[in-house]
């Protein structure tokens, strides 16, 4: 591998194929078989290629959208991603820059290894953007410990719709000032150990009820709407200095003259509204271009490449078909067009590399994570309905404990029936109830992987009886219960164990709930 180059002598020194490889950044899979990782280093080595996103496997949630190839867990997973970087490194004629989503951690792709809470739980706090600020530095730190320059984070979506299948718990919330300031304080966090940020997914993905991996969402909002509320946060960060931005999946006619056509490959939208209008002259970077929201419309292999390019993203991520790719490009494209996109992204190389440097340390400390997330649970916890005296009234009497909490892999129907049906029988003479629910799973799809039965039991309970309930799940999961006659709701939001001390100890009346809801919840009526 070459070492650094600046950008005077790399401009000079690639061929122009070379540097249309640099705008390619392919996935590459964690675990993965050997013969797959040869034809990665192959393709590294035959194309110049640019970057790489890391991905936990192909059967992946990031990958296997439909859910029909079963994950397996490795718990080596970090020592072989640091391993797999170094050995793509090592065939590469120049540095590699390496990217990987990490919104609350390398948990979100590796086992083992640091997680964080959700955008939206850090979206309950209030102030305190210093707690943020850790959050940001703290996993850019376990970046740069793997040898990974790019966290493709935060998203700035400003998520309005409770039925959004795909950002909901990974945004901050519904106000543009909270997600902007939240935003702003895990990017400085990030930039502060020398690690890159990209603000996603433009113009904003928050109000949607369609998961851009599976189709097309459409946003059919006025431009005065979309610049006054979903382009705010972009707006704002541009100004303040980013990175890079991330385009999403998005139909937005509003913002491409009336055509519903994707955002990733509209001109219009790119050159136009981002470029031109909003004034941001750093690297753009496509969403992941295997999503079907695009990929499905464009089955000649090479084109939806050059559209994606041609429309003004200067790093097509998750390019699947690389070769033919670069020799559209090449087709089509004019020298300007590609040194322009090649010096953007050599440049933003450059910053990382120089940067960034791999340290000889294992992921943070347990004991860090630990204390760091024990603030963020006193911070985030939120008493939305019932007061103080009402907790304190309700642990004089001679309540009983229901405990909700499955794994995702727990769908023995029969089992958990049964389960409900012993629950009912012990509660049938009690009054006073404290329901700790633990929703399975924190997707919105199948009723945050709750059972119909479970949801009834819940709402019958809370119909009948004189309810407590702690939520540890994403909030969103209030809209399917119905709420009007529970004495108490406090949502914790995360199933750490940090949150879950946090909440028992505000039960007992050793703390006060500092948080404050970041989204509507509309409950229906009983």
């Amino acid at each position: 591998m070459n070492t650094i180059l600046d950008y005077e002598i790399a401009r000079n020194t690639f061929s122009l194929p070379e540097k249309v490889g640099q705008l390619f950044m392919p996935a590459a899979f964690i675990n993965d078989t050997e013969e797959e990782i040869q034809k990665l280093e192959k393709l590294i080595q035959e194309h110049s290629i640019g970057s790489l996103c890391f991905f936990h496997s192909r059967a992946s949630a990031a990958t296997n959208y439909e859910g029909k190839k079963e994950v397996v867990y490795n718990s080596e997973s970090f020592e072989t991603l640091k391993a797999l970087i170094k050995r793509y490194q090592s065939v590469s004629k120049y540095p590699l820059l390496i990217a990987i989503d990490a919104e609350w951690g390398l948990a979100m792709r590796i086992e083992n290894t640091p997680q964080y809470p959700y955008n939206i739980t850090l979206g309950a706090i209030q102030g305190n953007h210093d707690l943020i600020y850790e959050v940001g530095r703290n996993i850019a730190r376990d970046c740069k410990t793997a040898g990974i320059h790019w966290n493709l984070a935060p998203c700035v979506d400003i998520n309005n719709n409770p039925n959004n299948p795909v950002i909901g718990y990974r945004s901050f919330g519904e106000d543009k000032i909270n997600v902007t300031e939240k935003a702003l304080a895990f990017i400085k966090g990030t930039q502060s150990e020398g690690v890159l940020t990209s603000i996603k997914h433009f113009p904003g993905h928050g109000d949607t009820a369609t998961d851009s991996h599976l189709g097309l969402p459409l946003i059919d909002k006025s431009k005065e709407e979309l610049v006054a509320n979903e382009l705010y946060p972009f707006q704002k960060l541009i100004e303040e200095g980013v990175d890079s931005v991330m385009v999403g999946h998005l139909s937005v006619p509003a913002l491409a003259n009336g055509e519903r056509i994707s955002s990733s490959i509209s001109k219009d939208i790119i050159k136009g509204v981002l470029r031109s209008e909003m004034g941001f002259t750093g690297v753009v970077i496509s969403d992941a271009l295997n999503m079907h929201a695009v990929s499905k419309n464009y089955p000649i292999k090479g084109e939806l490449e050059w559209l994606a390019f041609d429309a003004g993203n200067d790093v097509l991520c998750f390019a699947e078909h690389v070769t033919e790719g670069i020799e559209s490009i090449l087709k089509n494209a004019s020298e300007t067009q590609i040194e322009e996109s090649f010096k953007r992204v050599w440049k933003l190389k450059e910053n990382a590399l120089l940067s960034v440097r791999a340290e000889s340390r294992t992921v943070s400390k347990p004991e860090t994570d630990r204390r760091l997330n024990r603030k963020l649970a006193e911070n985030s916890l939120t008493l939305l309905k019932g007061s103080y005296a009402d907790i304190a009234n309700f642990r004089t009497t001679d309540f009983c404990t229901l405990t909700f909490k499955r794994s995702m892999l727990d769908n023995n129907t029969e089992g958990i029936l049964a389960s409900l049906k012993e629950m009912n029988s012990e509660v049938e003479e009690e009054k006073d109830i404290l329901i700790l629910l633990t929703p399975p799973q924190v997707k919105p799809a199948n009723t945050f992987g709750l059972f119909q039965e479970e949801i009834d039991f819940v709402n019958e309970l809370i119909r009948t009886k004189n309810v407590v309930l702690y939520l540890f799940g994403n909030p969103y999961v209030l809209n399917h219960l119905n709420l009007q006659n529970a004495k108490v709701i406090v949502i914790a939001y995360q199933k750490f164990t940090e949150f879950q001390d946090v909440a028992t100890e505000h039960f007992l009346g050793k703390l006060k709930a500092k948080g404050k809801l970041p989204v509507k919840i509309k409950t229906p009526r009983p």
